[in-house]
């Protein structure tokens, strides 16, 4: 993957979240974790997602129900809302976050979470998440698309 990493750093994806994902290099913040995440998503790297939840929530999830979402999700951009401390010298963390996705059928989604993350012998680890779900809106046809693409509903996902 030569282009910008699917965590919108603007570093290449061997720069910033591929050392993480291969296990070469630890995620030193929970936000560099949760960009990890989201880039394995985008990589369909189901283990990595396993491997880097807390052994206390990881019977939690499926690795077969990961690789379904990845494979039939196009993943379109990661927004990072806000971090709670989850920092180099902390244990805990949280950090809010949109990830944007088309599934299998071209529908847009957004998956707006605040994710829970500890630290343990030096490495950060994904405990869970809060889903946040979005009041009901109506959308016609000259509402700007929920993708964030800028164009008009209608010229985009709508179409």
């Amino acid at each position: 993957m030569e282009n910008n990493c699917p965590c919108g750093s603007n570093l290449t994806f061997e720069e910033c979240c591929n050392p993480i994902i291969e296990g070469t290099k630890q995620a030193e913040t929970a936000q560099s974790l949760m960009r990890s995440r989201y880039s394995a998503y985008e990589v369909m790297d189901a283990q990595y997602l396993i491997d880097s939840t807390h052994f206390s929530t990881k019977s939690n999830f499926s690795k077969a129900d990961i690789e379904t979402w990845a494979k039939e999700s196009s993943w379109q951009k990661l927004e990072i809302i806000s971090t709670q401390n989850g920092l180099r010298d902390d244990d805990i963390g949280k950090v809010e976050f949109k990830a944007y996705y088309k599934d299998s059928k071209g529908i847009a989604h957004i998956h707006h979470e605040k994710s829970s993350f500890k630290k343990e012998e030096g490495r950060w680890f994904f405990v869970d998440g809060n889903v946040i779900t979005p009041p009901k809106i109506t959308i016609d046809r000259n509402t700007l698309c929920v993708c964030g693409s800028g164009k008009k509903f209608k010229k985009c996902c709508g179409g």
